[in-house]
């Protein structure tokens, strides 16, 4: 396939991050390898969303210091970056709402980066102030020519929340959940025993995050992913939207816990180093984070 026909996909993770460890990074970095390696995905970027404090995770620090943590831990990433729309919103929002919404700007964003659109829409996004119209991507010497996927992703990023217009191009949204596994819905599902209030409620969304968006899962040491996807109808009927990643490296994917990292942390434990980045442990002491088993 050449790059024009393949799927062009933004990889989005929602989760605590707390804090973001170098699993959570390296979740992302064979997510997008796997990906490549199928011949029909272009991974043009990744966001990290972490979720808002009314969340009500017991020991979840204040989204101010978990988006610190994660900025700290992209500072050297090209292609992944750190949102911080579901921690300003009002309230905690749904999985569905967070793809929904980037989603969303991303079309109309990259609507205009890939169209080579010299007349932007007026309509600005939130914050935008609607004097500011200038072209976001403009390729004089030639304007055939697709910009790269790393070039591509700078723009969008450069441009988030600057200007929008009404053109979508991207294909398709994955999400990649934080746990690093098919995520909690599986894993209430696998339960067997929810109340007719829960099914309710929750059904419709998981349709939703995998119908519409797709999955790529990340597995745990040891997990069982073809057992997990045959329980659930909905991950039967919508199997080709989930991407298993299979990692030659057996990279022990344990890394990926917060938990351990935090008790890592409150024991003094130097293996701290194999789940945290430098820039994060350096932070988490200075700002004295995960001190004692209440966070």
């Amino acid at each position: 396939m050449t790059e024009n026909t393949k799927t062009h996909v933004i990889l989005l993770s929602c989760g605590s991050f707390n804090p973001i460890t170098k699993g959570h990074i390296h979740m992302f970095e064979k997510a997008r390898e796997y990906l490549h390696k199928t011949g029909r995905f272009i991974v043009i970027g990744g966001i990290i969303s972490p979720v808002h404090d009314s969340y009500g995770k017991p020991g979840l620090v204040s989204s101010r210091h978990r988006l610190t943590m994660c900025q700290l831990a992209v500072q050297s990433s090209d292609w992944i970056r750190v949102d911080p729309w579901e921690c300003y919103q009002d309230t905690w929002q749904t999985t569905c709402s967070v793809l929904e919404h980037h989603r969303d700007l991303m079309k109309r964003v990259t609507g205009c980066i890939l169209s080579n659109v010299n007349t932007p829409s007026t309509t600005p996004v939130i914050g935008q102030p609607q004097n500011q119209t200038t072209p976001i991507y403009q390729n004089h010497n030639n304007m055939n020519h697709s910009p790269t996927a790393i070039k591509l992703w700078g723009k969008i990023s450069e441009s988030l929340g600057k200007i929008c217009c009404v053109r979508p191009h991207i294909e398709r949204f994955t999400f990649v959940d934080e746990n690093a596994n098919l995520g909690t819905a599986m894993r209430y599902e696998e339960i067997g025993e929810w109340s007719p209030e829960w099914t309710a409620v929750f059904c419709p969304l998981m349709e939703v995050i995998v119908g519409d968006f797709g999955i790529v899962v990340v597995p745990r040491d040891g997990a069982d992913t073809e057992r997990i996807m045959n329980h659930s109808s909905i991950l039967r009927k919508y199997k080709d939207n989930i991407t298993v990643v299979k990692d030659a490296t057996n990279h022990p994917m344990a890394i990926v816990s917060s938990t351990k990292s935090r008790l890592a942390l409150q024991h003094g434990d130097g293996h701290v180093v194999d789940y945290l980045s430098q820039p994060v442990i350096d932070y988490i002491l200075q700002s004295q984070l995960y001190i004692n088993a209440s966070g």
